[in-house]
């Protein structure tokens, strides 16, 4: 009997896989090479920079990982397709539990930024077990569904940052009056509203890709796709 080809990957997959590759190039290397100085991210204390770079090391490889299990071909391939689920669960426990809750609560800018940045490291684990608890029963639709939602808030990073620019242009016309001209008092101010936004945007349209492609349930209880499977 011949297989079925796997169906091609879907634009937003390959946007998606496209923002992650270019946003690891530029914010990755810095990290790399242990260069404080170039660090995007300020800390409180000195110990902290070696969390921050735990932490973006991790992170990046967790976003990656994640765009792979989006990608048809490779979660056809189950044994890979669990391979890469279990390393993307560890990797995203070290990126977002052992070191982001740490650093942002003890961000040095402020409430917002420590909000906006804390809220989806607590959020990450609880999506993570949700789906891993909907495979463990054979639920496939339901654990699909979490894991898209694990994904989005792993890529928020990514978003908040392209979000910030779109910010900036829709300030431009009350920059004089808000910020009396500084754009980098705009961009100071739009940053923790990115981080938010970041993650919230990612969760709606997560939303909205889970209810258009839910998939019909098979005879033996779950959906013909299985995405992120760890186990």
């Amino acid at each position: 009997m011949v297989s079925s080809p796997a169906p091609r990957t879907p634009w937003l997959v390959r946007v998606i896989a496209v923002a992650a590759v270019v946003a690891t190039a530029v914010l990755v290397p810095p990290y790399l090479t242990l260069d404080q100085d170039a660090s995007r991210i300020d800390v409180a204390r000195e110990p902290l920079w070696w969390l921050l770079v735990v932490h973006v090391l991790a992170a990046a490889t967790a976003m990656l990982l994640g765009v792979l299990q989006l990608v048809p071909r490779i979660r056809r391939r189950r044994e890979v397709h669990r391979r890469i689920g279990r390393t993307f669960l560890v990797v995203g426990v070290a990126a977002f539990v052992g070191t982001g809750i740490p650093l942002a609560l003890t961000t040095p800018h402020g409430a917002v930024t420590r909000y906006g940045v804390l809220i989806p490291a607590l959020l990450w684990p609880l999506l993570a077990v949700a789906g891993w608890r909907a495979i463990r029963r054979r639920d496939v639709e339901a654990h699909r569904a979490w894991m898209l939602r694990l994904f989005a808030v792993t890529f928020f990073a990514v978003s908040a940052r392209l979000i910030v620019p779109v910010l900036l242009l829709l300030q431009l016309p009350v920059m004089g009056a808000w910020y009396d001209g500084d754009v980098e008092r705009a961009v100071e101010a739009s940053i923790p509203v990115g981080q938010w936004l970041g993650w919230i945007v990612n969760l709606a349209i997560a939303e909205a890709v889970i209810r258009r492609t839910r998939t019909p349930v098979s005879p033996r209880g779950g959906s013909r796709d299985v995405a992120f499977a760890p186990d």
